[in-house]
Order: C-alpha cells, then sequence, then structure tokens
C-alpha cells in the first residue's frame, strides 16, 4: 500500500471489487439500472393497484383531507376566502421564537397564518399545515381528519376575525 492511497481507493480500482460491490456495478455497463436491490435486480412494478387505498402514500391521504376541508369551506365563504392559499409543509421550520400568527400544541407548530401584503408585490394570505406534527397527534384517519379539519377552521376564522365556531 503506497502513502496517500486509502484503502478504499484500492480496493475500488480492483475488477473483481467492482463484480461484486452493487455500488460499482451500477456505473460499470451501458444500460444498466441506477437503482438495485441486493440481489441486483430493481423494484419490477408497483406492489398494489392503483385503485387499492394501500397505495397512497401519507402525504397524499393528508392532501386530500385537507382539500376536503377547504372545499366545503370554499363552498360556503367563496367571496371570504376567493384569494387564500393553503399549503401543506411536512415539519414547521427552525425558528426560536414563533410569532402569534402560529397555532401550536405545546412548543410545536401545528400551522401557521401569513397575512397577505398588499402593495407592489401582493403575496395573497396564506395558511401553511404542517403534515408531521398533525400525524404524530392523531390516534387513526378519523382522528386526523378532525384534527385537520379543527386546525384549518382556527387558521380561518383568525384570518376573517370571526369566532371559529361561527365556521364549524
Amino acid at each position: 500500500m503506497s502513502p496517500g492511497w486509502g484503502y478504499a481507493q484500492q480496493v475500488t480500482t480492483s475488477p473483481e471489487r467492482r463484480r461484486t460491490d452493487p455500488k460499482a456495478a451500477r456505473t460499470t455497463g451501458p444500460g444498466h439500472p441506477a437503482r438495485r436491490d441486493r440481489h441486483g435486480r430493481g423494484l419490477r412494478g408497483r406492489l398494489v393497484p392503483a385503485t387499492v387505498p394501500l397505495a397512497r402514500t401519507k402525504a397524499e391521504i393528508f392532501d386530500d383531507l385537507v382539500l376536503d376541508t377547504v372545499e366545503s369551506l370554499e363552498r360556503r365563504y367563496a367571496k371570504e376566502l376567493a384569494g387564500v392559499e393553503f399549503a401543506v409543509e411536512d415539519v414547521p421550520p427552525e425558528l426560536n421564537v414563533y410569532d402569534s400568527d402560529v397555532l401550536e400544541d405545546g412548543e410545536v407548530p401545528l400551522a401557521r397564518l401569513l397575512p397577505g401584503r398588499p402593495g407592489r408585490h401582493e403575496l395573497p394570505p396564506r395558511i401553511v399545515l404542517y403534515r408531521r406534527p398533525l400525524e404524530f397527534r392523531a390516534m387513526d384517519r378519523e382522528d386526523l381528519a378532525d384534527l385537520v379539519h379543527d386546525v384549518i377552521i382556527e387558521q380561518v376564522a383568525n384570518l376573517l376575525g370571526v369566532d371559529p365556531d361561527e365556521l364549524a
């Protein structure tokens, strides 16, 4: 072993190592897929049909819950919610102190209301829900649906300046 050469560099240059190392095999021949399992085969197809509920990810299910609540609110309050944007983020940003526009459970943010800014670069009001903290607090899908509904109602009521009981 010569000085300056690390063990990994020496091993990866060996042809025998390339044959047995799946990472080295990724770059060695044309037409090889970039992702493989430990047997050298990649995922062959869908594990479940697209029509089965199991095919939906947690994020997609959460987005559907948000859309259901927002659509029901927009049917009743179309004029008031015309320019409001709704967004979902996985986790809240790392901030030391949260403003009053953040709905918290303990010290963990669940949602945030970003009021619109009129002016030259007009920004519409935006309600952001944080998926992971909400999912963590729910026992099952029905509980999550109720929690998402309550959080959206709370934020919309805050935006419109009304009591949440009036919107529910």
